[in-house]
């Protein structure tokens, strides 16, 4: 009988989880500060939509078999009460995964800030009001924010649900993340991601820091519900074994 693959450390898991989100907010907030207006050939909101999503997509394949592949703290919360991650191990992957984007900000800013005609002025930041790239009330954002992260994790839920198809997670998490972007750049940049907004905010100059809370608190919002009620939607009873990940007990 075959052996039970080990499960990876915790050190090797937030490592997984450091490069994750690094490249998250690396390639995603990216595109949007170096080449989303770039002229000639900018890439514009298609392409900053695609950058996060196949950031996202990349980096479950390439590291998700060693820590499950969140990237966000929203996603960790939400798994951790779907039961699908230990709540003791949800604080080191927040974290980490807040440096990581940190890292990743600074990194960027370290590049943008080299061009001669360089303002740091939002930096890739979420907002809403008069920080909204459309101008959206702080209702409107609060409901996009919540509803886009609610369904992003019912697809990590049910692309990694025991009924699922073996091997295609990663292609419709990064879709959805692309989906996701589409809808709602124009209302608050797109956060669903609470490290992504961290990441990049120390680095704005244009208020952005006195807006964050709702980028940690309507991301998780929409993750708990979407947590708690997955599996009474669907009547999941079996679910697969995500690598790095360790079931809660029933």
């Amino acid at each position: 009988m075959a052996a039970t693959p080990a499960v990876p450390s915790i050190a090797a898991r937030l490592g997984a989880e450091f490069l994750g989100s690094f490249w998250l907010v690396f390639g995603g907030c990216g595109t949007a500060i170096l080449a989303a207006s770039f002229v000639p050939g900018g890439v514009g909101l298609l392409g900053v939509s695609l950058a996060f999503g196949l950031t996202v997509l990349t980096m479950v394949y390439a590291v998700g078999h060693v820590s499950g592949g969140h990237f966000n703290p929203a996603v960790t919360i939400g798994l951790a009460v779907a039961r699908r991650f230990p709540w003791k191990d949800t604080p080191a992957y927040i974290v980490t995964q807040v440096i990581a984007a940190s890292c990743a900000g600074g990194a960027l800013f370290v590049v943008a800030s080299r061009h001669p005609g360089f303002k740091a002025g939002g930096f890739a930041t979420n907002g809403y009001g008069v920080r909204s790239p459309g101008h959206y009330s702080l209702l409107a954002c609060l409901v996009i924010e919540v509803v886009l992260t609610g369904f992003f994790l019912y697809v990590i839920l049910g692309a990694t649900d025991g009924r699922a198809p073996v091997g295609f997670a990663p292609i419709a998490i990064g879709l959805s993340l692309t989906v996701i972007h589409l809808v709602s750049i124009p209302v608050t940049n797109t956060s669903v991601n609470p490290a992504r907004s961290t990441g990049v905010v120390w680095y704005a100059t244009n208020g952005a820091m006195s807006q964050l809370w709702l980028f940690w608190v309507a991301p998780i919002a929409g993750a708990i519900i979407a947590g708690a009620t997955y599996a009474l939607i669907t009547g999941e009873k079996v679910t697969a074994q995500i690598e790095g990940e360790v079931r809660a007990a029933a």
